[in-house]
């Protein structure tokens, strides 16, 4: 976890969903130096000591920020889960559509999201996110891709459709309007999760279920996207790939309903926590 203002994160260690033991002194950040130096375990014998002795803090009335500091890149993987493709009307695609994101939409997973200036059609998409351990290029198979993974995160690849879809060139313009990725409260390390490709996943829109699928839907697996794109770039450790969306998005209800300043989005994934978004409009 980081806690603390915005720019002024501290690292902590999650201890429960309510307490944390601060680890400033261990490590200034969880960026990309330290998942590069093998951070999580080099920081683990000193955190069990410490939460053994007792040196936990209440999260309760601090502000949570993304568990990880702004990443060198962040890639997303389009059209991944069998079952939203077919409410696009879309063919399950044969290879990784993928396309990124601004690494400076990243945010809190409660802190508030922006509606665009001029946007009509701000959508909201619940995803499982993968940050890498370390350097990976040319990774020699999806097996092998395991070891470069850090761990799992909860986000929402928040997306304006027009931008999107209706005003040509890349997905990316509809992608990384400031604050489209909240993630956290918490990056769980690859051992805490046991089968990432079974995790049930929701988001509710003021209180009405909207996205309730699991990552068992999913076409490519986490560690198949990280041997996949290594084969056409490099990933550095700290990277995050949003891995993709299940069905329930704005875009596919009939007719289509798209975010408003008011609504309120409350995500959760299976040992990844919760988190919820108040919307509001750009100044």
């Amino acid at each position: 976890m980081r806690i603390g203002n915005p720019g002024e994160e501290r690292p902590a260690v999650a201890v429960g969903e309510d307490k944390y033991v601060d680890v400033f002194n261990l490590t200034p950040d969880f960026n990309e130096k330290f998942f590069g130096s093998d951070g999580i375990e080099r920081i683990a014998a000193e955190v069990e000591k410490r939460i053994a002795a007792g040196q936990v803090l209440e999260i309760a009335g601090q502000r949570i920020g993304a568990p990880f500091a702004r990443p060198h890149q962040i890639i997303c993987i389009g059209l991944n889960y069998r079952d939203h493709a077919e409410e696009t009307g879309a063919q399950v695609p044969p290879e990784p559509i993928i396309f990124t994101k601004s690494p400076n939409t990243l945010i809190g997973p409660n802190d508030t999201v922006l509606i665009p200036r001029k946007s009509q059609k701000t959508d909201w998409e619940v995803e499982l996110g993968v940050v890498v351990s370390k350097r990976a290029r040319y990774v020699e198979s999806p097996e092998a891709a395991k070891g470069f993974i850090a761990g799992y995160v909860l986000v929402n690849d928040v997306s304006e459709r027009e931008f999107q879809l209706e005003r040509q060139g890349q997905w990316s313009k509809g992608k990384s309007s400031e604050t489209f990725n909240p993630a956290g409260p918490w990056l769980a390390t690859k051992d805490e999760i046991t089968d990432p490709s079974n995790l049930g996943m929701t988001l509710s829109l003021n209180g009405e279920l909207k996205q309730n699928s699991s990552t068992k839907q999913m076409v490519f697996t986490p560690e198949f996207l990280i041997y996949y794109l290594s084969q056409f770039m490099v990933l550095e450790p700290g990277d995050l790939i949003n891995t993709g969306t299940p069905p329930g998005v704005g875009m596919g209800h009939k007719p289509e309903l798209y975010l408003k300043a008011g609504d309120v989005m409350r995500l959760t994934i299976e040992g990844l926590g919760v988190a919820e978004q108040k919307v509001s409009n750009a100044g």
